[in-house]
């Protein structure tokens, strides 16, 4: 759900919580750049190991392995830890960079006022980040963090809210359109049954609907739903019909949190403060 992914192209720069530090730049130059070696992108913030200077020799290595352009600029795209949602794009320079790995604000540079800029210096919706990659040819970055608000200028949570495919089919749709993968697709349909029921009803009421209204049947269909997924591992069954039924649970699950008022966001928050800890201690740190 957004939380890990899985690409040979990319690689960490190790932004470590000390904000001056990186994991050893000449050994993992030669172990992903020159044999390629594809690496897990997690969305957990790496621990601190050491502290390094920006001056250092491995940050400069790490600087001078950008390909920058021929204006010492390259491509920066900021995206929502939790969600995956692309926030931003903007442009960096060394400078820039070196600021962001630093202050662990998502830093930019500004061709119009040839400056650098942070997201959110005037109107404190930072971009604070967990962790920096680069692709594999080294010209295009990515911010991986959490916003601290919409992070465009118009007030949407993101830039990207036009759909082409919509434009295509007409010009003048004005209504704006998140571009939301598939759990915050589902998330924005449940919102939207939630909504529509202080609205007078016509006609028979949508499932969805219906599990809104009804605590005891939505929990019901959560229980029995959790079971059937239970039963394909005990019974052996094709992994086809696992994540058919993880599906469902996952479904019900998500009309439950939106009935809450919960955000799946939110619960993918948890789960990332978790993954520094083992489960016996988690579980130990819960309130009675």
């Amino acid at each position: 759900m957004a939380s890990f992914m899985h690409s040979p192209s990319l690689q960490s720069l190790k932004v470590y919580p000390g904000g001056h530090s990186f994991s050893s730049g000449r050994v993992y130059r030669t172990r992903i750049l020159e044999k390629n070696t594809p690496c897990i992108v997690s969305a957990c913030t790496p621990k601190l190991h050491k502290d390094l200077p920006l001056a250092s020799p491995e940050v400069g290595m790490l600087l001078d392995s950008v390909k920058w352009d021929d204006k010492g600029l390259a491509v920066a795209i900021a995206q929502n830890v939790d969600t995956g949602a692309i926030l931003m794009q903007g442009f960096v320079n060394r400078d820039a960079l070196a600021t962001t790995i630093s202050s662990r604000k998502a830093t930019f540079y500004s061709r119009s006022r040839s400056q650098l800029w942070t997201k959110g210096e005037s109107s404190m919706n930072f971009i604070n980040i967990h962790d920096v990659f680069l692709d594999c040819d080294r010209d295009s970055i990515i911010y991986l963090g959490t916003p601290d608000g919409p992070t465009c200028h118009t007030g949407a949570e993101t830039c990207y809210y036009t759909s082409a495919f919509d434009f295509l089919k007409n010009s003048q749709v004005g209504e704006s359109k998140m571009a939301l993968t598939t759990l915050y697709s589902l998330e924005s349909t449940i919102s939207q049954r939630k909504a529509e029921l202080a609205e007078p009803q016509i006609g028979k009421p949508s499932w969805t609907k219906r599990l809104l209204s009804d605590d005891k049947l939505l929990c019901s269909k959560i229980r029995e739903e959790a079971d059937e997924l239970c039963r394909t591992l005990e019974e052996k069954e094709d992994k086809s019909r696992t994540a058919s039924e993880m599906a469902d649970v996952l479904y019900h699950a998500m009309v439950l949190l939106g009935l809450r008022g919960v955000k799946a966001e939110e619960v993918l928050q948890v789960l990332r403060q978790r993954f520094s800890q083992s489960g016996v201690e988690e579980k130990e740190s819960r309130k009675p």
